[in-house]
């Protein structure tokens, strides 16, 4: 089990950070990132280090528990030994986070939240899997937004209109929804990158947490597979404390306001866009996604 003390410290750190937002190379994000950028980016990936990487609110907690299951070998009780933001230690989240991540032993499962042009050089040098999830980018608007809300270390989003806007623009944390997802895509040509749609995980949870199996070398009886599948039900991490950040004090999360796990459907982004909104975003999608190859099933 993790040390309590170590935990206490890395929700301390999460409660000091500031909801201001700073620069990077172009991209938004939260200042305290910024301020501590050397220490993120000087990180030393290791042979055999699994990152999840994805843009906010896109599936990021959800792959984190089935690449924690599928490298325990589907031991459900040892999954449980630490809350996911512990066991999976967040790049950005501190020099805490960092430190825990430093003291564990390989194979480590790291997050991250960066486009790819800002992720740390050592990670491409290494033997490093990136296991990248990437969301139909209405229904990641409107779950951002909520988070937002939830998210006491982040900026108020103001009101939908007002969100709807800054995101695209891009002026929301970790940057442009499009960069980054594009960004990511065309990486994937060059770096152990196995690229997974939130929609196909909803759509056939099975098939895909086949697909990260077959990318991690691992191969399991069928009873394994659906324990997995199991434990990494909506119904099952909602109601885990070790995923659904409940230890979290309300100082960092407000889970009065909304859950942290508050949906995980496609398609909410119906309940929010206007008309007007939705053909604004159709067209922007159109322009930005012109021959990049990649392909979201946006009117889900």
């Amino acid at each position: 089990m993790m040390d309590p003390q170590v935990i206490e410290k890395v929700v301390q750190e999460m409660a000091n950070f500031s909801p201001d937002m700073g620069e990077l190379q172009g991209v938004t994000l939260l200042q305290g990132i910024c301020d501590i950028w050397d220490t993120i980016y000087n990180f030393q990936a290791r042979d055999g280090d699994i990152v999840v990487a994805s843009y906010p609110k896109s599936g990021t907690t959800w792959m984190q528990e089935i690449l924690d299951l599928i490298v325990l070998d589907g031991d459900v009780a040892r999954s449980l030994r630490a809350p996911c933001f512990i066991k999976v230690p967040f790049l950005e989240m501190g020099h805490t986070s960092l430190e825990v991540a430093e003291s564990m032993p390989s194979p480590r499962i790291l997050k991250t939240h960066l486009p790819v042009q800002l992720v740390p050089p050592s990670f491409w040098e290494k033997d490093v899997k990136v296991v990248y999830v990437a969301r139909n980018p209405k229904d990641c608007m409107v779950s951002y937004y909520y988070f937002h809300k939830m998210d006491q270390t982040m900026a108020d989003p103001g009101t939908w209109e007002d969100f709807f806007s800054n995101f695209m623009s891009g002026k929301v944390t970790w940057g442009d929804w499009f960069d980054h997802v594009i960004g990511w895509w065309k990486a994937k040509d060059h770096h152990k990158i196995l690229y997974i749609f939130y929609e196909d995980m909803i759509e056939d949870p099975r098939r895909e947490i086949l697909k990260v199996m077959k990318f991690l070398g691992k191969d399991f009886p069928e009873d394994v597979v659906q324990k997995i599948l199991q434990h990494t039900s909506f119904k099952s991490m909602k109601n885990n404390p070790v995923v659904n950040f409940s230890c979290l004090p309300e100082s960092v999360f407000d889970q009065s306001v909304t859950s942290f796990m508050r949906k995980g459907t496609v398609g909410d982004w119906k309940n929010h866009f206007l008309d007007s909104q939705n053909l604004i975003f159709d067209e922007e999608y159109k322009k930005k996604m012109a021959g990049s190859g990649l392909d979201f099933r946006i009117e889900l």
